[in-house]
């Protein structure tokens, strides 16, 4: 059985995360599983998965990934594998074509990771998913929102779907150590109250609020945010406008994101709606309370374990964060209950069940060639 996994880049963000985790496990297990990507740029996660020198990585070129030539850079490579694996939008596309222009009988799985999308506001956009879909032996899931939101979107039958959560490897969460917070930077210590929120700079995430936040939290309550993304700067200047500017420490893309969790006293992810957050799981396995806003893809996941709080509501955040750092027992229960959370989201089950239906795809194939 030979898989390969295509995606966008390996920039960062929840999908890009999730090949970093599972493809080393697929390989351990014998699932011979290769990576190709639209764009090669060597981001933090591309170079980590290079180091381990678990799979062969494959890259397609280093310019847009929006190029509708790569569908001919695609198809030479169906050839080589029994089922391709796709994750993201413009990926989505591309492989499909490449599939229709080349009659390639490869099989295709493709991951929804997003409850929601701009395609899915226009009538257009519509009837091009419908057509583009329909090549994808199975559409994985993440959630039961995205499951949900992307069967009303298509109006398939419910068996082209597959509801697989993504999953984190919790071990390596609970046998990490905390960095120094002078590592974090230079000028902090024990003394501040250090809330931290990893997340790509882009719409969804909604770092603005969480420094909003800020003005009605004491001067020794600081924001960490890790990640990047086109709204960086939109976030920086507004941290400037509103005089937090000096609580708010931006650390760009770090690979040590899980010491910085366990550095911190509250994790927080504040977004306008995800598919199924693995910074959320990471956030309620580190052993700190965690809180997120009420939004689709977090919601559900977080309710009864986590703190949630209204989205773009900044008043109600500081309140929720003053609450956790001023009652101990109130903390403490948040933190259990999270823990226990976050042992439904292992990356075992996520591996073992992509495996099973990566076995029943080509198992069935064999069975309809040999009638």
């Amino acid at each position: 059985m030979k898989i390969l996994h295509i995606i966008n880049s390996l920039d960062t963000g929840g999908a890009e995360k999730l090949i970093l985790e599972t493809l080393p496990l697929l390989n351990k297990k014998n699932v011979k599983t290769d990576l190709a990507v639209l764009n090669g740029y060597e981001y933090p996660f591309l170079k980590a998965l290079k180091k381990l020198n678990c799979c062969k990585v494959i890259s397609l070129g280093n310019k847009s990934v929006y190029n509708p030539l790569l569908i001919f850079k695609i198809i030479p490579l169906l050839k080589h594998y029994d089922l391709v694996h796709v994750h993201i939008f413009p990926s989505l596309y591309w492989v499909a074509l490449a599939k229709i222009i080349s009659f390639s009988k490869t099989k295709l799985v493709y991951t929804e990771h997003s409850t929601s999308n701009n395609r899915r506001k226009k009538y257009i956009f519509k009837i091009i998913d419908k057509i583009i879909y329909s090549f994808y032996s199975k559409i994985i899931t993440i959630s039961l929102e995205v499951d949900y939101n992307i069967k009303s979107h298509l109006g398939f039958k419910n068996e082209r779907f597959v509801l697989i959560k993504n999953g984190i490897n919790l071990e390596t969460i609970k046998n990490s150590d905390p960095i120094a917070r002078n590592e974090i930077s230079s000028n902090l210590n024990d003394s501040f109250s250090i809330v931290t929120q990893v997340s790509s700079f882009r719409y969804p995430k909604d770092q603005k609020t969480v420094i909003k936040s800020l003005k009605k939290l004491e001067d020794n309550v600081v924001l960490v945010l890790v990640g990047d993304g086109p709204l960086r700067d939109e976030c920086e200047d507004l941290a400037k406008e509103i005089g937090v500017a000096h609580k708010v420490f931006f650390l760009g893309i770090r690979m040590d994101v899980i010491g910085i969790l366990k550095a911190s006293n509250i994790i927080i992810l504040s977004s306008h709606h995800e598919g199924l957050s693995l910074s959320c799981v990471e956030g309620m396995a580190s052993g700190k309370a965690f809180i997120a806003s009420d939004a689709p893809g977090l919601g559900d996941i977080v309710r009864d374990a986590g703190i949630l709080f209204p989205i773009d509501d900044d008043d109600s955040l500081a309140k929720e964060i003053n609450k956790l750092l001023s009652d101990k027992l109130h903390y403490s229960e948040v933190v259990v209950n999270c823990l226990n959370r976050a042992e439904d989201y292992s990356i075992k089950n996520t591996i073992n069940k992509e495996i099973n239906l990566y076995k029943s795809l080509l198992e069935n194939e064999i069975f309809i060639q040999t009638r």
